[in-house]
C-alpha cells in the first residue's frame, strides 16, 4: 500500500504528464492513472488509481534484453538476405536478360516469328527483376543511409497504400540535414508506428511529419484511431512494435513519447532530449 500523500504526488505527476505515469519508489514500480468525474455532464472532480506493477516491470526489462538480441539477429539476417538478392539473384537475372537480348537479335532476321514468343519472356523477366530489387531494398537495414529519409518514407508509403485505404500524408522539411543514425531511427520508429496504426488502431488517417526545433529534428506520427494505453503493462498493448521503437530511440540517443486515447488517437514523437540550462543536452 502507498500513503495518501504519496498517492497524491503520483496523481499530480500523472495529471501533469497527460493522465498516466509510471514511477519507481524504492524497489517498487507503480502505475498511476487519472480520470475525470462528471456531474450532470460536466467535469467536476478528478479521480485516480494506483497499482503496483513491479513484477511487470521486471518481466518487461527481461523482455527488452530478449528483443535487443532478436533485433540484432534480425538485422544480420535481413542484411545477408538483401546482399544475396542484390549480388547473386539480381546480377544473374540481369545477365540472363542480356543473353536473351542477344538471342533475340540473332533470330530477328532468321526467325522473325519467334520474337512474339521471346517478348513475353522478357516482360516477365523484367517484372521479376523489379520485384527482387524492391525486396532487396526493403530488407536492407541501411537503405535510409543510402537513399535518404524522405525516399525511404516514400517507399514505405507505397507499400502501406497497398493495404490501407485511408488518408496517409508525409511531411518532411526538405531543408533538414539529418545524421544517418538519427534518420535510421526515425525511419524504423515511423515504420513501427505506421504498422501499429494500420493493423490495430482502426484509423482512417495517418500523418508522418519530420520537422525541426532548436534542439534538432524530430519525428511525429499521428493517427485518429481508437487509441490504447501505452503505459499499462497489463493491457497487452506493449508488444514487440513498441519495444522496437524504444530500442531504436535509445540507440540514437532520442526521447520517445507515446500519447494515446480513444478520443484523439495516438501520437508517437521521437525527438532530441531538451537542452539543459547551460545549453547542453540533459
Amino acid at each position: 500500500m502507498i500513503g495518501a500523500v504519496t498517492a497524491g504526488c503520483f496523481i499530480t505527476q500523472a495529471r501533469e504528464r497527460g493522465g498516466l505515469v509510471r514511477e519507481r519508489r524504492g524497489k517498487s514500480t507503480w502505475s498511476v492513472s487519472v480520470f475525470p468525474i462528471r456531474v450532470e455532464g460536466l467535469i467536476r472532480f478528478a479521480g485516480g488509481s494506483a497499482s503496483e506493477v513491479t513484477s511487470w516491470a521486471i518481466a518487461e526489462q527481461e523482455l527488452r534484453y530478449t528483443v535487443l538480441g532478436a533485433l540484432k539477429a534480425q538485422e544480420y539476417a535481413r542484411r545477408t538476405a538483401s546482399r544475396f538478392l542484390h549480388d547473386t539473384v539480381g546480377q544473374n537475372l540481369t545477365a540472363l536478360g542480356l543473353q536473351l537480348d542477344l538471342v533475340r537479335m540473332d533470330l530477328e532476321e532468321a526467325r522473325p516469328a519467334i520474337l512474339d514468343q521471346i517478348a513475353p519472356i522478357q516482360k516477365l523477366l523484367e517484372s521479376i527483376m523489379e520485384q527482387v530489387r524492391e525486396y532487396s531494398y526493403e530488407l536492407n537495414p541501411s537503405t535510409v543511409e543510402r537513399a535518404g529519409l524522405r525516399a525511404a518514407l516514400d517507399r514505405l508509403e507505397g507499400r502501406i497504400r497497398q493495404r490501407f485505404v485511408g488518408s496517409l500524408r508525409i511531411n518532411v522539411d526538405p531543408s533538414l540535414k539529418i545524421e544517418p543514425k538519427i534518420a535510421t531511427a526515425m525511419y524504423h520508429v515511423a515504420q513501427e508506428a505506421l504498422e501499429n496504426a494500420v493493423q490495430h488502431a482502426a484509423c482512417s488517417a495517418v500523418e508522418i511529419a519530420v520537422k525541426s526545433t532548436r534542439d534538432g529534428p524530430y519525428l511525429e506520427v499521428r493517427d485518429n484511431g481508437r487509441g490504447f494505453d501505452p503505459g499499462d503493462p497489463g493491457s497487452g498493448s506493449r508488444g514487440l512494435g513498441l519495444l522496437t521503437m524504444e530500442h531504436y530511440a535509445v540507440q540514437a540517443g532520442l526521447d520517445l513519447t507515446i500519447r494515446s486515447s480513444g478520443e484523439t488517437g495516438t501520437l508517437v514523437r521521437l525527438a532530441p532530449p531538451p537542452a539543459g540550462p547551460s545549453g547542453g543536452k540533459k
